[in-house]
């Protein structure tokens, strides 16, 4: 449902700030979003152009600096990102040019021949988003580590496996518990590299030329080297396994390079299914038709770790309810 126009003037300390950067829209329209404190808006001119109006309450106003500050680094890199047009953090606003309403995400029906420039672009990005020097990264959020890898799979076992009763016997729930653990024990001994953090189509927007434009960059971090990888092919939208496989192939071309890689999707997907629970409880309910696949591709994942292979065909049979949608 779209939500109606606002008019700029009404807000008069909002419109003497755009003024005195030289931007008078006449109207606002509210961009509905997730959870997210941070609020989008769509300005309109009466030229007919529109950008993007972020604004940041005051309890996460932290993060307007640090995207001034991802923003800088990925430019330097090489990286499109939405150009930042005026901000001040102080008050909470920042101007983005406005690259449309269409994510990668939204692509999710498409052959996969129109999707596949792409993701073969972003697969580059990413190559840079991992060169950048560690020093410059380091500090900016805390590292992806072992605490927070091991945070994000308890939200899923609590909101998710447990209550649903999909961690199976006492001794499958135990082992279940070791196995997930000790992938993100072995991922945190990788020496961390830049990432992206949340490096996924809902955070890629596709241009005509068949370049991505790269968003919400402030949580970028340290973290495992093939986090992003793991992130860009087992999030909202599904390449075939073939393009998979060439992908990470490209990537990680060493077989142990591979169960690295394999890790990083299985912590993914099973911190990304709790995600989409929580955004359940607290209101948001598209995200829950990606629960089913994206927990059939954790089990893809698992069985092709040596921590997880010995569990798979036990969690198949526990999980068979959940993953019928999946398969259909």
């Amino acid at each position: 449902m779209a939500v109606a126009m606002e008019r700029v003037d009404e807000r008069p300390d909002l419109a003497a700030w755009l003024a005195g950067n030289g931007f008078s829209p006449h109207a606002l329209q509210p961009l509905p979003g997730d959870v997210s404190a941070r609020q989008y808006s769509r300005l309109a001119f009466d030229d007919g152009r529109t950008a993007i109006l972020a604004t940041y309450p005051p309890e996460v106003r932290g993060t307007c600096p640090r995207f001034l500050r991802t923003t800088l680094l990925l430019e330097q890199a090489g990286v499109r990102v939405p150009r930042v047009l005026a901000s001040t953090c102080d008050d909470g606003w920042m101007l983005l040019e406005d690259l449309g309403p269409i994510t990668l995400g939204d692509w999710r029906d498409r052959p996969w021949s129109e999707v596949a420039p792409f993701f073969e672009d972003a697969f580059r990005l990413a190559g840079r988003i991992a060169q950048l020097p560690v020093e410059s990264v380091d500090g900016l959020n805390p590292p992806l580590g072992l605490e927070l890898m091991r945070k994000e799979l308890a939200q899923t076992w609590n909101l998710f496996l447990e209550p649903r009763g999909l961690t199976g016997s006492p001794a499958l729930t135990e082992a279940l518990r070791q196995a997930l653990d000790q992938v993100c024990i072995r991922l945190a001994d990788d020496t961390p590299v830049p990432c992206h953090r949340d490096y996924m189509a809902r955070n890629l927007m596709p241009l005509p030329d068949g370049t991505v434009v790269v968003l919400d960059h402030q949580d970028l971090r340290l973290g495992p080297p093939a986090y992003d990888l793991a992130s860009l092919l087992n999030d909202t939208l599904f390449p075939p396994a073939e393009a998979e496989e060439a992908l990470v192939a490209a990537a990680m071309p060493a077989p142990e390079d591979r169960v690295r890689y394999h890790r990083a999707a299985a912590q993914r997907t099973i911190k990304a299914v709790g995600t989409y629970t929580a955004f359940l409880l607290r209101g948001a309910d598209r995200h829950v038709p990606l629960i089913a696949p994206t927990l059939a591709r954790a089990l893809g994942h698992l069985a092709r770790v040596p921590e997880g292979e010995p569990l798979v065909e036990d969690l198949t049979r526990v999980w068979e309810d959940v993953l019928e949608p999946a398969r259909r």
